[in-house]
């Protein structure tokens, strides 16, 4: 799987259940993603999944590996890369630029107790990483 330095290609919203299904089952044929999208989409046809795949390859949100009679598809670019790619658009069109509206956004009913609690101990873990580090702000 390449980790270009190069700003991912953006997904259709169709696209990116079929990148998260490969980022889950590793290199696949599009038979096998499309079985692996049954549960969610049981309307997608096994054309449409092999289709997008191909636009994808296109697109270079995937690499295919045509060695074998049944093509292989692998994700392109890491999932965290394409996320962060994705988070940042979305904070500039949607929250003009701010992460901290995104986040109180975020955490503004979209939130488990568990979930905020964690959050919580994660940020407080934060702040104890970078007061060992002389206090910097490591953002």
């Amino acid at each position: 799987m390449s980790r270009s330095n190069t700003r991912p290609p953006k997904p259709t919203a169709a696209e990116l259940d079929l990148l998260r299904a490969i980022w889950r089952l590793g290199p696949s044929t599009a038979r096998e993603v499309h079985q692996a999208l049954q549960a969610d989409r049981p309307d997608m046809q096994p054309a449409t999944v092999l289709r997008l795949l191909q636009v994808m390859h296109g697109k270079g949100l995937v690499v295919r590996d045509e060695s074998q009679r049944s093509h292989v598809y692998a994700a392109a670019h890491a999932q965290d890369a394409l996320q962060t790619n994705l988070l940042g658009e979305l904070i500039q069109k949607a929250f003009a630029g701010s992460g901290k509206a995104l986040v109180l956004a975020a955490l503004d009913g979209h939130v488990s107790e568990r979930e905020r609690a964690e959050i919580r101990r994660l940020l407080e873990q934060g702040q104890d990483d970078s007061a060992g580090q002389g206090g910097k702000d490591h953002a």
